[in-house]
């Protein structure tokens, strides 16, 4: 049995985990899906100050609060970041890191400050007066890869504004802890890929496992037996 914490990207929240959860547990696997300050059913938390500490003790706290030890915890997306925030306050808790299509930062970055400038801009202008980055669900849906109607649907509804400061804020200057690291490359990219860059660089560091999925970048709501099949191999 392995104890895993999926924790979710940008504008979504522990609801995306609902179709790779259940599949887990029926293989005999804890599962853990917290919902970070600000997103999903926490959106109503969310203020101006709402940032990335706040984010990786959202975290933290499941891992303490429940004595979880040997956890898989695996980050999507932004959460890379989250992930290794987390790291870095408790990685005697954590047996393996897995990065699923996500950002792979060193002490002292944030997402924005590995984006593409032009890219950081764009997220840059979409934040509202009370700190918050609103996307337009149908875009941005567009550019995950979610595309059959059912799935955008469910998805399109459930996405909530994200905290501007989770994106913005770096991680700690904190060493980081040396963990058995995993990348998840999702390969369907229809509107361009900001995290092959990362996988190459993990596909060529040999203290890396490095997986690839045919799926578009919300790996868990498109292809979720896919996605439980990997991460238990």
């Amino acid at each position: 049995m392995t104890t895993f914490v999926l924790v979710h990207g940008g504008w979504h929240g522990g609801w995306c985990w609902r179709r790779v959860a259940p599949l887990l547990c029926e293989r005999g696997h804890d599962v853990f899906t917290p919902t970070l300050t600000g997103l999903g059913n926490r959106a109503h938390l969310s203020r101006p100050h709402t940032g990335l500490a706040a984010h990786v003790q959202d975290v933290v706290a499941v891992l303490e609060l429940d004595d979880l030890r040997d956890v898989v915890l695996v980050g999507h997306s932004s959460s890379g970041v989250v992930i290794t925030g987390v790291a870095q306050r408790a990685a005697h808790r954590i047996a393996e890191l897995v990065h699923l299509d996500s950002f792979v930062p060193a002490p002292g970055d944030s997402v924005f400050s590995l984006l593409p400038p032009e890219r950081r801009a764009f997220f840059e202008n979409l934040v509202d007066a009370a700190g918050r980055i609103v996307l337009d669900p149908d875009g941005a849906m567009d550019g995950w890869a979610i595309l059959d109607p059912a799935d955008r649907a469910w998805v399109g509804p459930r996405l909530r504004p994200h905290p501007v400061g989770g994106l913005a804020d770096p991680l700690p200057q904190t060493p980081l802890p040396e963990l058995p690291r995993r990348y998840v490359h999702c390969s369907i990219k229809p509107t361009g890929d900001s995290f092959g860059g990362f996988a190459a660089a993990a596909e060529s560091d040999p203290s890396w496992r490095m997986d690839t999925i045919e799926a578009g970048h919300d790996a868990m709501v498109t292809a979720p037996e896919d996605l439980v099949e990997l991460l238990t191999h």
